[in-house]
This record gives C-alpha cells, sequence and structure tokens, in this order.
C-alpha cells in the first residue's frame, strides 16, 4: 500500500478513489472522493486515504488489529467503520453503473470523541 501525497492531492496505488485540497483562501480544506461533503484536514483525509487502502484489502477481514486500526481512522474522520463502507460501496456501484448514482444529503463532519473504538459486534469478526 502506498498513498501518493502532493500539497493538493492524495492517491493510492491500489484504490481509485483519491483526496484533493479545495482551492480558495483561508484554512486549507481537503475533500475526500468517497466522502466529498466531510471538510477536513489533511491529516483526516490522509486518514480517509489510510482506512480505504484498509478496507480494500481482504486478507484483512478477520484480523482484529486492522479492525481497531479501522475503527481508529474511522473515529478520526468522524463516522463509523460501517458508514464507511457503505460509501465505498457505493463508489465502486456507482463506477459499476454510472446511471444509479442517486442523491446524497450532505452529512456534519469532525472528529467524534463519542465513537467507540470498536463498533458492534458484527465489526469484530468482518466488515459488513
Amino acid at each position: 500500500m502506498a498513498i501518493d501525497m502532493t500539497d493538493r492531492a492524495m492517491t493510492s496505488d491500489i484504490t481509485p478513489e483519491y483526496a484533493f485540497r479545495v482551492p480558495g483562501p483561508g484554512a486549507r480544506i481537503w475533500r475526500l472522493s468517497w466522502l466529498p461533503e466531510h471538510r477536513l484536514t489533511r491529516e483526516q483525509a490522509r486518514a480517509g486515504m489510510e482506512l480505504d487502502e484498509l478496507l480494500s484489502d481482504p486478507e484483512v477481514v478477520y484480523d482484529a488489529v486492522a479492525h481497531a486500526l479501522a475503527a481508529d481512522l474511522a473515529r478520526r474522520l468522524g463516522v463509523l467503520v460501517e458508514h464507511a463502507v457503505i460509501m465505498l460501496a457505493v463508489r465502486t456501484a456507482d463506477r459499476l453503473d454510472p446511471d444509479s448514482a442517486a442523491r446524497r444529503e450532505p452529512v456534519l463532519s469532525g472528529p467524534s470523541t463519542h465513537l467507540p473504538a470498536v463498533s458492534g459486534a458484527r465489526s469484530q469478526q468482518r466488515w459488513m
């Protein structure tokens, strides 16, 4: 796994998702292709890219350490691992059938301090 980072974009060598910096004055805002409504810091965008790569690896589906890492990365984004899995699955489905893309309502973003390290009994065994 390798994430190529510049001052304007982040790309992965194993997934089609990416992060990009929003142009404009003031604070540097980043967005993830799979979580576009969220306004992120560079560190959060990096965490989102790492989470995408981790969730894309079928070898870690039953790996407890990977689950804990995924939960931490998701927490940094202010989402649950299950939410990230769904968003990434929707992106994959949209790439396979662009006509199926539906409008999605924006969500609030930011780090959450109230999310558990690992959410739900199912997530301790597999992603979904």
